[in-house]
């Protein structure tokens, strides 16, 4: 049976890397009765993190899709990764949530992707719930990250519960809402509710009366009540803070130890009583459909079952058997046996209703970002944002022939995650795969070796260089081949001229008469394009030149397409060396965001990269630097900036222009260049 919308929470768990949110997850599955013992990362027994990759890093690298029952609720819960180099598959759960739960460590507070993924759940108006998570860690603090979450995300962070002791003598956790407490069940399931210990009453009723203060500031009704002195019940409470949350007026702060499973009953029940519901919220991508309508936002590329698609019911229901059409590549579905995902374990299902979340294995030609409808018609597409790659590397397989099983190989693990992309490179002619981080270039790698038996080597990619003029030259470009029989002979003047802002290429036909026959002409500009493939200087491209046909002389019998295309090449190598010739390079802007301590040092490395700074925007302990770096001097970034910031940095970056290499350092281009060529005529 389909669980009816009103029934169904649907949660991303995010946060920063190593908070803990697998832990949770693992928590609230053994609390919840949906599993029988709490797994852990160390032993490689929590069920989201069931991949082997996952388990010898002992960190999350993609969404793991799980739900627990709790007060007679679905809670549909996606544990997302939180390093930065997975951060594709965050961003597509929260895409398809109404509610986001931000797991922030006790010691840390707000870090890096804490932040980002935050205004991310701001722009899709998510409602969001935070949990402070290992309370019992030495240096761990719950108020001092409360005042963090206050000052760096919204003012409007409330508490909610309270640690009882601190660090390694934590003993349990009050829930203000329901006025209870909860005593540390040190790893096996937490008990029932008990009384809220006497000597903390003071402090339970400043942050009570907070919390109240919060809530009925939202709720004009409840004001006059409490203002009038009249005692608030707990139902009412909870009811006002549910609609305060959904509205994104506030955002309650939970805390507890999740691989103690201290703190995960009060978290639960928050979870049912502050998160909206599917049917109290609305869809969060609007369809413009009648009838059954759903949104995959994850594909799993599993070697046996093939291709395994995750999606959202935005309305309708998906039934087994069903046949559903896909909006963007026009074709006829026909849905299998539903899944009900618990992490790998997988069990069937034959409904499942709008609002709940699901997969499919085995269909055609379905993949992340598609929308499946009931019958075919013109909708716009939903986007998920994801972000561009910044990081690149040269692929190639260890073993000869394997060129093509590594393309397939990797372009099902893209279709698994979008945020990776392979691409050839027209100029170097290198096969690039590019990624989030270095280590998600490496991870997809070691899958390529695993899933696929492909075995492959990265290098750092090419400089894609170019060459162009600086002034204007003249030369004169004459073939003349006389053997036995028919020789050949063509004969052309060119004027080479550069273009404005180092772009483009113009062929100018400026013959007067008949010097050069009109059917020649095309083969000169022919004879240029070629030789401007490999400048002189570096053997890169050359772009930016106008060049001008001004004068030349034929034979009747002699001259031929060939012999004029050999020419127009012999006048512009002639003409290119004294045109002043440069190397250009591409110039990238980057966005570096660090934490405050850390600009210094940032701009530092930045300026001896050959950056040009272009401005910084400081906001809640970390730092926006703007930035344009030469490709050459990035390419290596991502080791650095983790070194120089302890892990908390991050950044992208996009293409900007191609400009004028320095001298000294287009001297070392050339050098290497000249090298390479003359060890591969060797």
């Amino acid at each position: 049976m389909a669980h009816e919308p009103g029934k169904i929470r649907n949660v991303a768990v995010v946060g920063h890397r190593g908070t803990g949110k697998t832990s949770l997850v693992e928590a609230m599955l053994f609390q919840a009765g949906a599993t029988n013992r709490l797994g852990t990362i160390e032993a490689g027994s929590t069920v989201s993190d069931w991949d082997e990759d996952e388990q010898r890093r002992q960190m999350s690298l993609a969404a793991a899709v799980c739900h627990v029952e709790w007060q007679d609720r679905k809670i549909n819960l996606i544990d997302a990764p939180g390093d930065a180099g997975f951060t594709g598959d965050a961003i597509a759960a929260l895409r398809v949530v109404e509610g986001a739960l931000f797991v922030v460590s006790g010691v840390m507070g707000v870090e890096v992707q804490t932040n980002r993924l935050w205004q991310r759940s701001a722009e899709g108006n998510l409602s969001r719930v935070l949990f402070v998570n290992m309370l019992d860690r030495e240096r761990a603090d719950f108020f001092r990250v409360l005042d963090g979450l206050q000052e760096q995300l919204s003012e409007h962070c409330v508490a909610v519960h309270l640690p009882i002791g601190a660090e390694h003598e934590l003993t349990g956790i009050v829930d203000l809402l329901h006025l209870c407490a909860y005593t540390s069940p040190e790893g096996q399931r937490e008990g029932k509710a008990t009384e809220i210990p006497s000597d903390m009453q003071a402090q339970v009723d400043e942050y009570r009366t907070k919390l109240l203060d919060a809530v009925v500031e939202t709720d004009e009704a409840l004001m006059e009540r409490y203002l009038e002195g009249e005692e608030l019940g707990v139902e009412e409470v909870a009811h006002a803070l549910k609609d305060a949350v959904t509205r994104g007026e506030l955002f309650p702060v939970a805390c507890g130890v999740a691989t103690k499973n201290l703190g995960t009953t009060a978290l639960l029940d928050l979870l049912v009583e502050g998160v909206p519901s599917p049917a109290k919220k609305g869809s969060p991508i609007e369809v413009d459909s009648d009838g059954t309508a759903a949104f995959v936002f994850k594909t799993i590329a599993d070697p046996f079952a093939g291709r395994i698609n995750v999606f959202r019911v935005l309305s309708g229901a998906v039934k087994g058997d069903a046949t559903l059409a896909n909006v963007r590549s026009h074709a006829k579905e026909r849905i299998g046996a539903l899944l009900e995902l618990q992490g790998k374990e997988h069990n069937a299902t034959n409904e499942l209703g709008a609002g709940d979340i699901g997969a499919v294995a085995k269909l055609k030609e379905t993949q992340t970002g598609d929308l499946l409808l009931e019958g075919e018609r013109e909708v716009e597409l939903p986007r998920i944002a994801f972000p561009e790659p910044v990081m690149s590397f040269a692929v190639s397989p260890k073993a000869k022939g394997d060129e093509e099983k590594m393309a397939s190989g990797l372009r099902r693990l893209a279709e698994e995650d979008p945020t990776l992309q392979l691409r050839r490179d027209a100029q170097t002619g290198e096969e690039l795969l590019s990624g989030l981080s270095q280590m998600h270039v490496e991870v997809a790698v070691e899958r390529l070796k695993r899933r696929f038996g492909v075995d492959v080597e990265l290098h750092q990619p090419r400089v894609p260089y170019l060459e162009t003029i600086r002034k204007e030259s003249t030369a004169q470009g004459r073939y003349k081949k006389q053997t036995g029989g028919r020789g050949q002979f063509g004969d052309c003047k060119i004027v080479l001229e550069p273009l404005e802002g180092h772009q483009g290429y113009e062929f100018v036909d400026k013959i007067v008469g008949g010097v050069i026959p009109q059917g020649f002409r095309p083969a000169v500009d022919k004879g240029i394009r070629e030789a401007m493939q490999h400048g002189e200087l570096a053997g890169a491209p050359v772009q930016g030149v106008r060049v001008v046909l001004v004068d030349g002389s034929y034979h009747t019998v002699d001259s031929s397409e060939m012999a004029f295309k050999i020419a127009g090449s012999m006048a512009f190598k002639s003409a290119y060396e004294k045109a002043d010739p440069v190397l250009l390079e591409p110039i990238m802007e980057v966005e570096v965001t660090v934490p405050d301590e850390a600009v210094g040092a940032v701009n530092g490395d930045l300026n001896s990269r050959r950056g040009r700074l272009h401005g910084m925007e400081p906001r809640g302990g970390m730092t926006t630097i703007k930035a344009e770096v030469p490709m050459a001097e990035i390419l290596t970034y991502s080791q650095s900036l983790t070194s120089l910031t302890g892990g908390r940095g991050d950044y992208a970056m996009h293409f900007a222009r191609y400009e004028e290499v320095p001298s000294h350092i287009a001297q070392k281009v050339i050098a290497e260049n000249k090298k390479e060529l003359e060890e591969a005529k060797a």
